[in-house]
């Protein structure tokens, strides 16, 4: 299913996040208060959004392409939502298209009622349930693996419907978080891992679920827990809860890039507040790679923490030696050719008067495929500076994500193909270096990364998958069955 970031550049040179997941039962302005929750979740998908609500006897649905106050913010639009239970979602694909018929939540009519769904995440055996649910005669109305739950959930033989959804995701591999909506009430569950983040809240006599601790800030609940890693909470309309754990015990794996750059700084998630954490990482940077220079200065905005804290901890000045421009939204007037700027100019201009003739110290979040580094780089030459080192609030990402981040394929993740002097070459960089994979498990909290059981997610840099990933699997072996068939079959 999925989603995008807000300040993702023009190149596509950011990992694009998951989805953002909001729900609120017995609550009385459900709707209202889901679409404000969304908006705070806004960064974590920016290319669709929707709102399912319940009134007790029928479901309510409005979905469409673009950000939450493009959908969302007439009373009009609440009006025709209405009800004291709904759950709202902000996508941005990374399984399935970008059309209408993907944006959720996905509703249907199951036997047992009404049935909608919420999912951040990805299903890394969802093509082969699916390949399997189409022999069996099912029928899909989108290309989300989203809709692979719902179909299992249909086609269970079990009583109940909190037995059909368990029941469903003993199949599915990979990483989820749900909210999902029945005539009985509200579930909110995570994978076994808990790889994806979800918490609960209360709102005066409503329960809330949500993707990050700051929509709860902006609706004015109060934070009660995070959902533990293969837990189900069912809440009903008397306001009864009601906490499973039909898949044992697992040791947590949640995703270490909420803390590098998914979430906003100003949520707390497993457990840390992730602006201390950005910051630890950048003091974390400047113990591992000091450099000589004369300014620190961030990439805009997802560097800035971190750059907070490579300064407090190395003595060198923090400035804004890069501007970003906030204006530049999801469609841009294209200048004729011969005025045509870059697409990062038209996001970030450098300072020009403040880095000419310094030495500068950039930090970001991630390099992915580096042409946004390199062109960063560039820029600040251009404005003067007389040296540009590079220095990265994570560990190189080498290995492409299966849990419901759009990372590039690994071929074109440029820390899969080079070293780090390599890199630095390809940037064009004074000098490149990375936080290492235990710093920035230190900054988190861990005094190291456990190698025979990490306590993150941490695949993007270490390969250390933690779930099987059948349909990749099985991709790759009938690929090398095309390219080295066996003759002997034959």
């Amino acid at each position: 299913m999925n989603c995008t970031h807000p300040f993702l550049d023009l190149d596509g040179d950011k990992l694009r996040e998951e989805c953002g997941i909001f729900g609120a039962i017995n609550a009385s302005d459900a709707s209202a208060a889901t679409a404000l929750g969304l908006h705070a979740l806004q960064h974590r998908g920016q290319e669709a959004a929707g709102i399912t609500s319940f009134d007790g006897t029928e479901f309510y649905s409005r979905r469409g392409l673009g950000h939450v106050a493009e959908n969302f913010s007439s009373s009009d639009a609440i009006a025709e939502l209405p009800g004291y239970m709904a759950a709202g979602h902000v996508r941005y694909s990374t399984t399935g298209g970008s059309g209408l018929r993907n944006v959720q939540p996905l509703y249907a009519d199951l036997a047992s009622g009404g049935f909608a769904v919420a999912h951040n995440g990805n299903i890394s055996n969802a093509q082969t349930l699916r390949r399997d649910l189409v022999r069996r005669g099912a029928i899909f109305q989108s290309t989300s693996d989203t809709e692979v739950i719902i179909h299992l959930v249909a086609t269970s033989r079990y009583p109940t419907i909190i037995d059909r959804l368990t029941d469903a995701l003993r199949m599915v591999e990979g990483a989820y978080a749900l909210i999902v909506m029945t005539p009985e009430g509200m579930i909110g569950c995570r994978d076994p891992l808990g790889i994806r983040p979800l918490v609960m809240g209360r709102m005066g006599d409503a329960i809330v679920f949500a993707s990050e601790t700051v929509a709860f800030d902006v609706v004015g609940a109060e934070f009660i827990r995070e959902i533990e890693p293969g837990e189900l909470v069912r809440v009903d309309f008397d306001g009864q809860i009601e906490s499973l754990h039909p898949f044992g015990k697992h040791r947590a794996r949640p995703c270490i890039f909420e803390h590098v750059y998914f979430s906003r700084p100003d949520s707390f998630f497993a457990g840390q507040s992730v602006y201390a954490a950005r910051k630890a990482i950048g003091e974390q940077l400047a113990i591992e790679s000091p450099v000589e220079a004369d300014l620190v200065v961030p990439v805009p905005d997802s560097g800035v923490p971190a750059a907070i804290g490579f300064a407090q901890q190395s003595g060198v000045p923090f400035e804004l030696g890069i501007i970003r421009s906030h204006y530049v939204g999801r469609t841009f007037i294209q200048p004729s050719d011969g005025i045509r700027h870059s697409s990062v100019k038209r996001k970030h201009n450098a300072n020009r008067d403040l880095v000419a003739g310094k030495r500068i110290v950039l930090i970001d979040d991630s390099i992915v495929r580096g042409t946004t580094s390199m062109k960063i780089v560039d820029m600040m030459r251009e404005a003067g500076a007389s040296e540009v080192h590079f220095r990265v609030a994570s560990p190189p990402t080498a290995h492409s994500c299966f849990y419901g981040v759009d990372t590039p394929e690994r071929a074109k993740l440029l820390a899969a193909q080079m070293d780090v002097e390599p890199m630095r070459q390809f940037i064009k960089a004074d000098s490149l270096a990375f936080v290492s994979i235990d710093g920035l498990y230190r900054a988190v909290g861990s005094e190291h990364r456990d190698k025979s059981c990490p306590q993150f997610c941490d695949a993007c840099f270490t390969g250390d998958y933690p779930t099987p990933l059948t349909d990749l699997k099985a991709t790759e072996a009938a690929a090398a069955q095309l390219t080295f068939p066996d003759h002997k079959a034959a």
